[in-house]
């Protein structure tokens, strides 16, 4: 069996559903970014909040896509940093109880949380203190993390750390690890763009990305970002909303269609996709099938509020893979 260990920012999500979207002019939060903010500034956000509806939930980009892979049955593992606190204690929990190995170097820092605004019309903006996560470094890794492990999947927020993010794709290939990036967030590649160029065209095989970070990656539209995407990669795949996705491989491109829904928050659905999509090409599927399987649990997620789907509709989702897969 393939395995898949994801490397990450170990987060708890604290998912707040917004009734408009002045908390975000005034916390000074562009919507649809994702900002670092210091133990202060989550803590703004927190109070700010007060009164609105939330929810806690285990997060991270790598470790969502990790979770979706864990609940299609693939053995997974992941690799990140908590606090010796209740919130790290949380995370750990939340492994173990989906059948994910946990590769957690614990600290005596905070946990990480990931303050997730969710606009009205789906949209999340996220105020993340990193916490216990940032302390995630190069020192930390292992060779037996990596040792028969299949692929990596890690998230391009690592970019930040430009030490951390190298040494773990070299680990990875050391350890013929085949390598799955999600570049996380267009302001985030942006930041990093020439450092993150070149790990991609040295290290990756898979680059996942939406439509605003396609063109921060590469300074054109989706078609366009595709193919420069691809020149770089084995398996470039750019996401493009309600129009669905884009794959391609070599000359071999495949459009991949979405049911149309209206999301009730859009946390997640990156992630997710690259779940399905994974969980399809190591089962050997064609792109299109790994597309319909991505987007299949793409649309679950962003029917509900957070990045993980309801145990009901996992189910539901079995049971449209086989007819995917028919």
């Amino acid at each position: 069996m393939t395995k898949i260990l994801g490397i990450g920012n170990a987060l708890v999500d604290v998912l707040i559903q917004l009734e408009n979207d002045e908390l975000l002019s005034t916390l000074q939060l562009p919507k649809g970014s994702m900002q670092l903010v210091d133990a202060d500034k989550s803590k703004d956000i927190l109070n700010h909040s007060n009164e609105l509806d939330k929810q806690m939930a285990s997060g991270g980009s790598a470790a969502n896509t990790i979770h979706g892979l864990a609940k299609l049955g693939v053995e997974t593992a992941f690799i990140g940093t908590v606090g010796k606190d209740e919130t790290g204690d949380f995370f750990h929990k939340d492994l173990v109880n989906n059948n994910i190995t946990p590769l957690l170097i614990k600290s005596e820092s905070p946990s990480g949380i990931a303050n997730t605004m969710i606009s009205i019309d789906g949209e999340r903006t996220f105020g993340t203190f990193l916490g216990a996560a940032i302390e995630l470094s190069a020192e930390s890794l292992k060779n037996e993390h990596f040792d028969g492990q299949d692929v990596l999947h890690v998230e391009g927020y690592l970019v930040q750390n430009h030490d951390l993010l190298e040494a773990i794709l070299i680990k990875a290939k050391e350890n013929n690890l085949r390598v799955s990036i999600d570049l996380a967030s267009y302001n985030v590649v942006e930041d990093n763009l020439p450092f993150l160029k070149e790990m991609v065209a040295k290290y990756v095989d898979i680059v996942f990305a939406n439509e605003e970070e396609a063109t921060a990656f590469t300074g054109y539209d989706p078609d366009k970002a595709l193919e420069e995407i691809a020149k770089v990669c084995d398996i470039a795949v750019v996401k493009i909303g309600s129009k669905g996705s884009l794959i391609k491989q070599g000359d071999f491109v495949t459009q991949v269609a979405v049911d149309q829904i209206v999301p009730v928050d859009t946390t997640g659905a990156g992630d997710l996709y690259a779940a399905g999509f994974l969980y399809g090409l190591i089962n050997g599927y064609d792109f299109n099938k790994c597309g319909e399987i991505g987007s299949l649990l793409a649309a679950k997620v962003i029917s509900n509020i957070g990045a993980k789907i309801s145990d009901e509709n996992w189910e539901e989702i079995e049971s449209r893979i086989e007819e995917i897969i028919a």
